[in-house]
């Protein structure tokens, strides 16, 4: 059975994968969701990833989607309390930024779809510079208080605004930051790696990256000529064009055999392997897709293994 790890300062201990909730009432309906949702549990799993503008990108849909699919499942399943399900605001057409008002009110609807009276974890999806951290972190800190929020975490901020909230907190003995969500992978390692770590590492913040396997890219199924049937096809073809790219998936096809696991599998346990992160996320279209995911848990990279993807992805 693979164990649950400690999400940072919260009282939170979580499965090595979160779920990625993103393409929940998007590229999977409703029946695909619990599908995947009663597999990633049935395995194991309790770390659920969404976000209430989640898929209002989508042609028709308003954002929330996810997030209400998400709460039919556990209303229908009856096991909230078996499931840390992660939350983000700031993002939602009709809740953009971070003044009080607006995440009070983004809250409040996540509550509403998700069906449940808390979030266990829950996000600043952006950072929104119009708006002081003397005026957000308090409200963050009084959802905590009144027991709708159950941890605090940020997603795309900058290591300087990261550290001013942080500060801002601990002077004021207010509820903290005890995750961030960076963008995070073999072929992205700069957008995480270098000051927004170390901030990260200092204040004892545990990373749930996303964007873990590149948009598919890290699964291994975009090759030279190839077609791929996805949603993020273009997104995630592109790395092919790059040296980078290239270097990277002959490394994990190598670690792969090695082990005889899949790339994905690989570049999960590589993510898993790098300091301060707990869980990286990762999203699953079909019950299909989820093996490869979940066997994050019961696979440990050796030292060589990582030198070499470390050196593929430099």
């Amino acid at each position: 059975m693979t164990s649950l790890r400690p999400l940072g300062s919260s009282d939170l201990n979580v499965f090595p994968l979160a779920l990625g909730g993103n393409v929940f009432g998007w590229t999977a309906d409703q029946a695909q969701s619990f599908a995947v949702l009663d597999a990633y549990t049935a395995a194991g799993g309790n770390f659920v990833d969404t976000a209430d503008t989640y898929s209002s990108w989508v042609p028709g849909n308003q954002g929330g989607e996810s997030e209400t699919v998400i709460g039919d499942w556990l209303a229908s399943r009856g096991n909230r309390a078996d499931v840390v399900i992660a939350t983000k605001a700031g993002a939602h057409p009709d809740f953009k930024g971070l003044a009080p008002a607006t995440l009070k009110g983004a809250l409040d609807q996540s509550l509403r779809r998700l069906r449940t009276d808390h979030v266990d974890l829950f996000y600043t999806h952006y950072d929104d510079l119009s708006v002081p951290v003397e005026e957000f972190v308090p409200v963050l800190d009084q959802f905590v208080k009144d027991g709708k929020v159950r941890a605090v975490a940020a997603s795309n901020i900058t290591p300087e605004r990261l550290q001013e909230a942080l500060d801002f907190a601990a002077r004021e003995g207010l509820t903290a930051y005890s995750a961030l969500q960076p963008h995070y992978n073999l072929v992205s390692r700069d957008t995480y790696e270098g000051e927004l770590r170390a901030t990260a590492e200092r204040a004892g913040l545990a990373a749930v990256p996303y964007y873990a396997l590149a948009s598919g890219f890290l699964t291994g199924k975009y090759r030279p000529g190839a077609k791929t049937d996805s949603a993020r096809a273009e997104g995630a073809g592109k790395h092919l064009e790059t040296e980078r790219g290239r270097r990277v998936l002959a490394a994990l096809d190598q670690v792969a055999e090695a082990h005889g696991a899949e790339p994905a599998t690989v570049a999960l346990a590589w993510l898993a392997a790098q300091p301060t992160v707990a869980a990286p996320i990762a999203s699953a279209r079909t019950v299909e897709q989820l093996p490869a995911l979940l066997a994050l848990g019961e696979l440990t990279l050796t030292d060589a293994d990582l030198a070499a993807l470390n050196a593929a992805s430099a």
